[in-house]
């Protein structure tokens, strides 16, 4: 049998877990609960980040602007594959903007036209963002889940 990722599946669940068999359902459920979590903040910063890239202004507009569209492209790229990776565990990612919006650990900004007021706000979502990745990391270590592991790690 083939997984997502096109690798065999030997084993009922999506990772094998080499640490300890204590592993319980609680955990698991844990680890989806976070990895949608996470889904649905980046979905809400890619929006906040692309507000503030249409609504910026100032005398550092043209850097800041190019800066803003990196970013979002990025936080895109992100999104798709936090949803493959959540398919691949076997549960379904979040896709509905309420469900977005009640399970961000962001909010949605205001309209942001000031440049240090969005580099303020990008500085703030990447703590957030790496504080959630960070949890999600112990989370699939616990369980053995390398996959989840080292994306959390190359993020």
């Amino acid at each position: 049998e083939r997984t997502r990722d096109g690798l065999s599946n030997c084993f009922s669940s999506p990772f094998v877990n080499s640490g300890s068999n204590k592993v319980t359902m609680s955990t698991q459920q844990d680890l989806n609960t976070k990895m949608n979590s996470l889904l649905a903040t980046y979905q809400v910063h890619y929006q906040n980040l692309r507000a503030i890239h249409w609504n910026i202004k100032g005398p550092n507009f043209f850097e800041l602007h190019l800066k803003y569209e990196e970013l979002y492209t990025r936080t895109q790229v992100i999104i798709d594959d936090l949803a493959e990776r959540i398919l691949t565990l076997g549960i379904t990612p979040l896709h509905r903007f309420e469900d977005y919006l009640k399970n961000s650990k962001l909010e949605e900004n205001p309209t942001i036209h000031d440049g240090k007021e969005g580099m303020t706000y990008i500085l703030k979502a990447q703590e957030t963002i790496l504080g959630l990745e960070r949890e999600i990391l112990a989370v699939s270590d616990e369980l053995g889940d390398e996959g989840t592991n080292s994306m959390m790690s190359d993020l």
